[in-house]
């Protein structure tokens, strides 16, 4: 659950970092402005629509750090020499049992990196709490 004043103190960073106004930043992501002035003062939650406009306009935006405060704000790149990509949106099937995401990785880790009496790791597929996930394959 969100926090409405970290939230809030959230969105002040924006506008700092920015130099944006809370008139310029509700006309930028193309919201009202009176619901800019709901969520600073604490009044409202953000929607997810408006968490998404955000997220889209600024890059710079980690979603995980405006809901949650976690994370870094302006979002760094990964520090990975090879991060992977994924892009588990499009389905391949509208039948519920034969749905499988689309998955798009880069080779991360060297075959040689690690093994256990004559395995090697073939990927590693990082599970969060939110659905998504990350695939990192062997070169």
């Amino acid at each position: 659950m969100v926090n409405n004043e970290e939230f809030a103190d959230r969105i002040k960073k924006l506008l700092a970092f920015y130099n944006l106004s809370a008139t310029q930043f509700a006309d930028k992501i193309n919201v009202q402005r009176s619901s800019i002035s709901h969520l600073l003062s604490g009044r409202n939650k953000p929607s997810l629509d408006f968490v998404i406009k955000v997220v889209k306009k600024f890059n710079e935006v980690d979603l995980y750090w405006l809901l949650n405060g976690k994370g870094v704000f302006p979002k760094q790149e990964d520090s990975l020499p090879n991060k992977a990509i994924i892009t588990a949106l499009p389905l391949e099937s509208t039948d519920p049992l034969k749905m499988e995401p689309k998955v798009e990785t880069e080779p991360l880790l060297a075959k040689k990196t690690a093994s256990v009496k004559g395995k090697s790791i073939d990927h590693i597929i990082i599970f969060y709490n939110d659905g998504s996930f990350k695939k990192y394959e062997a070169v």
